[in-house]
């Protein structure tokens, strides 16, 4: 809502009847540098297994 409200200024009408996608389009158009592509699966589980959270 932060976001949506705040940054973008949209008036509450328009954030409650923005879909989802909307919102993530409209918060890509504002970042510097585009979010790409996530990482595989393999690249997640090697970085979990590598570094685990627990002690």
């Amino acid at each position: 809502m932060a976001f949506g409200l705040g940054q973008l200024r949209w008036p509450p009408e328009i954030f409650w009847a923005a879909s989802p996608r909307e919102i993530f389009a409209a918060s890509e158009a504002l970042r510097r540098v585009p979010a790409g592509e996530p990482p595989a699966r393999g690249t997640l589980e090697a970085l979990i297994r590598d570094h685990p959270d627990g002690p």
